[in-house]
């Protein structure tokens, strides 16, 4: 049993609190002779770090990554995976544990202080400790890592929701994801999540989100037949996310509306993928981050069980 680890060949634990010194992840199992450089690693943090709105918490951290092990500059001068463990380290530097202080002896709903305190008898109030949404910093780390593994793995998400108002699919606009504040496809939405939120946010109470995460150029045959369903770890891994509270693979749901016809997949070129639904403004690259590490692991998996036939991963069955 592991308490803070999750995969099986591509492996990830996090360790850190968030208001200890720093945070971070040890990724093991990852191929060797990987470009991969702390650049790469920073520029997915730079999206979920804290600060970049009005609307997310306001703690100010650069979360600046330091890669303590498992990567080396190759006699070509590029710095590459050695096929050991990854460490990665990120400082906390604005931690404040004396706004917390009011709260020592106080559960507050919603969060995990009496379950901690009920289950080990201890709490780290100071932000919530390892339940705390800072630990997910490490999390979009050991994505960016993931990303590299998969040979034409391209993992995206969305906001498409904040409580009752949604996005109009009509406008939806990739290249718009990372300039809004609430990493919405819809320019149009913008405004009417400001609106909303800054209405929530004078009475004092909070709003859900769904966010959306496709994932293109999955090789064919990942996953394993019974229990190690591809479906089912991708739930778990979303499902381990802070706040997260349902998960629906294509129609989710709604698939139970349709007939075998309209939900069947269809054996034709150019199908379109399937969206992973979640929750949370900043839990966009989170969510990616997660998807990307059980891709990878799953790869991972597959390769070492049925090998790099010719042609694989994109091999055409009964070829």
């Amino acid at each position: 049993m592991s308490f803070n680890t999750f995969g099986h060949l591509f492996r990830v634990t996090t360790f850190g609190e968030s208001h200890g010194p720093a945070l971070g992840c040890v990724v093991d199992g990852c191929p060797p002779r990987i470009p991969l450089t702390a650049a790469e690693i920073q520029r997915e943090l730079d999206r979920r770090r804290p600060g970049r709105s009005r609307f997310t918490t306001q703690r100010r951290e650069p979360d600046e990554v330091r890669i303590l092990s498992g990567v080396m500059t190759d006699t070509d001068g590029q710095d590459v995976t050695t096929g050991t463990p990854i460490g990665l380290m990120i400082d906390n530097v604005d931690q404040r544990s004396k706004d917390y202080s009011d709260i020592a002896n106080v559960y507050r709903p919603g969060h995990a202080d009496y379950t901690y305190d009920v289950k080990y008898g201890v709490r780290d109030y100071r932000g919530g400790g390892r339940s705390s949404a800072r630990e997910t910093a490490a999390r979009v780390a050991a994505g960016a890592v993931a990303r590299k593994v998969v040979p034409g793995l391209n993992v995206r998400g969305a906001l498409v929701a904040i409580g009752p108002h949604g996005i109009a699919r009509d406008n939806w606009d990739w290249a718009h994801v990372d300039e809004s504040p609430f990493f919405s496809p819809d320019p149009a939405a913008d405004g009417v999540f400001a609106d909303y939120l800054d209405g929530i946010r004078k009475a004092g109470s909070s709003a859900g989100a769904v966010i959306e995460v496709v994932a293109e150029g999955v090789p064919p045959g990942l996953g394993a037949p019974v229990y190690g369903k591809l479906d089912a770890e991708l739930a778990a891994a979303l499902m381990s996310i802070n706040a997260v509270k349902g998960v629906e693979i294509g129609d989710g749901f709604a698939a139970a509306q349709l007939t075998g016809e309209e939900n069947a997949d269809e054996m034709r070129m150019g199908n379109d993928g399937r969206h992973d639904p979640c929750v949370g403004i900043r839990a966009v690259p989170v969510a990616e981050a997660m998807v990307a590490c059980v891709l990878a692991d799953h790869f991972l998996r597959h390769r070492g069980q049925v090998g790099d036939g010719a042609g694989w991963p994109f091999r055409q069955p009964g070829n």
